[in-house]
């Protein structure tokens, strides 16, 4: 499967690539730019902080339909996001909770897609599937932050839950490809 050229995020001061993966999911690399906007921009700052402390997996993202009742269960407002695609099309959302992943890495942060379907990064056909997360960190903790019992949100992934030994967060993810499992 092959990467695809995900854009530039001149809001974050971030390019990325991403993976897509089955069921509606996807993997994204991104690197952070020496952009004003990188300094502001919380995730900016996620991916910086990330970047410097030697890389690897920043956080997990879930996807809503309605950001309303997240928004007042939190306390704040989503805020806009969007990046270029390399075609000049632009891909939009709102997102919400990169500061609770800031403070907390082991709390997943929401993004509600908005526009055309058809620029969601899992669009395009894949072979690979994502099946399973080992996360250093408390499921109650993550429960409490999302709303609900976490293994019912995530019921089509396998996660192991493992008490952190230092900072708490995503430890790996597992993937189902032709070839095989491969845990990365």
């Amino acid at each position: 499967e092959e990467f695809l050229d995900g854009g530039f995020h001149p809001r974050f001061g971030t390019r990325n690539m991403t993976l897509p993966l089955k069921g509606g999911k996807y993997v994204e690399l991104v690197e952070v730019l020496d952009h004003p906007a990188a300094d502001k921009a919380p995730f900016g700052q996620a991916v910086r902080a990330r970047t410097e402390h030697g890389g690897g997996w920043l956080a997990w993202v879930l996807d809503t339909d309605d950001m309303a009742p997240l928004e007042q269960r939190l306390e704040r407002d989503a805020v806009d996001g969007s990046r270029l695609l390399p075609d000049g099309r632009r891909l939009e959302w709102k997102q919400l909770g990169v500061k609770g992943l800031m403070a907390d890495p082991q709390l997943p942060f929401f993004i509600r897609w908005e526009g055309d379907r058809d620029l969601h990064p899992s669009a395009k056909h894949s072979k690979i599937s994502l099946v399973g997360l080992d996360i250093a960190g408390d499921p109650a903790r993550v429960s409490d932050w999302i709303g609900g019992d976490v293994s019912d949100v995530v019921s089509d992934l396998e996660v192991a839950w493992i008490a952190p030994n230092g900072t708490p967060g995503i430890l790996s993810a597992t993937f189902d490809t032709p070839a095989g499992q491969v845990r990365i």
